[in-house]
């Protein structure tokens, strides 16, 4: 006779449910919302807390999970139990597992002695490599049992389907520290071109040894090429690698030609934070740093020892191979400002052909803005605009419909404000010369002074073509937390709450780059708190719809 494993799902908890409730022990079952990613080990999708009410002994027995729901249960290789082991929960025990799940039902037997207070839980899963990317993991806890009996569990909130992705860079995996700064483009031959920096010693920004990493996807981001750099200064100038670092890279994929280009900016040794003069005689072991928007740091001119530098890469081939970094800081800098960078993320290919990197930049006076850099003949020449908005950096920039330029700035003054809090808005029909502020500047998008990814994608509708506004950052006014997608049907005049999708409510450094994966499927590359940056894809019907 042929059994259905729901039904037998059904009636094994029915008969759970009808016993009582015995012991000292309480469980209160949360679930935040959190990608579960290829490539990681352990993605938590439960918290469970185990409240002792006396001293006396209690030992865990058994678990009982529920998978109903779940788009494919041989998408999951393992789940697990463990245990915080401190009180930050950055550092846990294995308790039990179980793998090969082919049942919605998991129970996991356990043998954990319950110290007093209070047992923090988590039950994570582990999916296998080729699990599909719009996939969801439906899980809840059922049934937790002691040496005494069963636990009574209470919840915050009802079980969520959680998005599948991929943790496409995590902590020190290659031997580097840290990988920061997301950058996304699809190039015309439909490859999903992913960039960051790639921090070998710390978290920290430049000064430091840091260069430009790649990775290449050519089936819709399910799996990546092994990381490749593309942007490394090496010793130049006879000073050691965490003295020539390479960061905060863009990259723009030319649709008209195919080439791709990934802007980066080069900080050339260390100028002293005190008065700004060149630090000389700087080796491995000198402690000596600055960051190059901070005190003087970067200083107005072109010289390497003074400014820091605006360079560019090329491939010619989707991204295999890459030409030598090409410094063009001479024709995109004012002599007079003390830094032009490119602004983190990616350019756009106009419908006229011109190519625009979102750039940043401190002026004449100290003041730090956001523009444009732009070429009009593929690449051979580079331009930038006038200051769009002033006390912004971190911007990205879209073509709008009527082939004006909107760009999207991260607002400085926001940082842990919750009044008059927004994203400055800006637009232009000339290329940067002239700017005027977007009706929603300041009004329309909360931050918590992070960058962020706006995107336009254009998609038919019957016979009717149409374009969406896609936007995402850390939808929060203090913390880097929440991270959400957020649409617009009219040109970034309104971003309709129902169409928000929450991503990742934990917290993470926050920044992202949105690029179409094909007409009908969105993919999103972010820091987010489960890996240093997780790809995920999005299918373009659910927002629309």
């Amino acid at each position: 006779m042929r059994f259905n494993l729901t039904v037998i799902a059904t009636l094994t908890l029915l008969v759970f449910s009808c016993k009582p409730y015995t012991g000292q022990v309480t469980a209160v079952i949360e679930q935040p919302v959190l990608p579960v990613l290829t490539l990681k080990e352990n993605n938590p999708v439960l918290k469970i807390k185990l409240a002792k009410a006396t001293d006396s002994s209690s030992i865990l027995k058994e678990v009982v999970l529920s998978l109903e729901g779940t788009t494919s249960l041989s998408d999951i290789e393992k789940v697990n139990i463990l245990r915080s082991t401190d009180g930050d929960e950055k550092s846990f025990s294995l308790v039990a597992g179980a793998s090969g799940v082919t049942s919605p039902v998991v129970t996991i037997h356990a043998d954990l002695e319950l110290p007093a207070d209070t047992t923090v839980l988590w039950v994570t899963i582990k999916l296998k490599q080729q699990a599909g990317l719009t996939d969801r993991i439906l899980i809840s806890c059922k049934v937790i049992k002691t040496d005494e009996g069963r636990v009574k569990l209470t919840g915050d909130r009802e079980s969520t389907a959680l998005r599948t992705g991929v943790a496409l860079r995590q902590h020190n995996q290659d031997g580097v520290d840290t990988y920061r700064i997301p950058g996304l483009a699809t190039s015309k031959r439909g490859t999903l071109l992913a960039i960051y920096d790639m921090r070998r010693d710390s978290d920290r920004d430049l000064q430091g040894d840091i260069d430009i990493g790649l990775s290449r996807s050519t089936d819709g981001g399910l799996s990546w090429e092994p990381a490749q750099v593309i942007m490394d200064m090496h010793e130049f100038g006879g000073l050691p690698e965490k003295y020539n670092g390479v960061s905060d890279a863009c990259i723009l994929a030319d649709n008209v030609t195919g080439d791709i280009y990934v802007a980066g900016l080069w900080m050339y040794g260390v100028l002293d934070p005190a008065n700004g003069n060149f630090v000389e005689g700087l080796t491995d072991t000198s402690t000596v740093w600055n960051h190059q928007w901070r005190s003087f740091g970067s200083q107005p001119g072109y010289s390497i020892r003074r400014s820091s530098q605006f360079l560019i890469v090329k491939s010619t081939d989707d991204g295999v191979t890459w030409s030598r970094p090409v410094n063009i800081t001479r024709q995109v800098k004012k002599e007079g400002w003390s830094l032009l960078a490119p602004a983190p993320g990616a350019g756009i290919t106009l419908a006229d052909g011109t190519l625009v990197f979102p750039s940043e930049g401190i002026d004449e006076d100290g003041k730090r803005f956001s523009t444009i850099t732009y070429s009009k003949d593929s690449g051979k020449s580079w331009h930038t605009g006038n200051p769009a908005y002033y006390n912004t950096n971190e911007c990205a920039v879209v073509e709008l419909p009527d082939h004006t330029l909107m760009l999207n700035m991260r607002e400085r003054s926001n940082r842990g404000k919750t009044e008059g809090n927004g994203r400055a808005v800006a637009v232009t029909a000339d290329m940067g010369e002239h700017w005027a502020e977007h009706p929603t500047s300041r009004r329309a998008l909360i931050e918590p002074a992070c960058m962020a990814s706006l995107y336009r994608h254009n998609y038919a509708n019957g016979d009717v073509e149409r374009s969406v506004l896609l936007f995402t950052n850390p939808h929060s006014y203090t913390r880097r937390d929440n991270f959400t997608l957020k649409a617009s049907f009219d040109d970034g005049k309104s971003w309709p709450e129902d169409k928000w999708i929450l991503l990742d409510e934990y917290e993470g450094n926050g920044y992202s780059c949105i690029s179409a994966v094909n007409d009908s499927v969105i993919g999103i590359l972010y820091e987010g708190s489960q890996s240093d940056l997780v790809f995920q894809q999005i299918p373009l019907d659910e927002i629309l719809n």
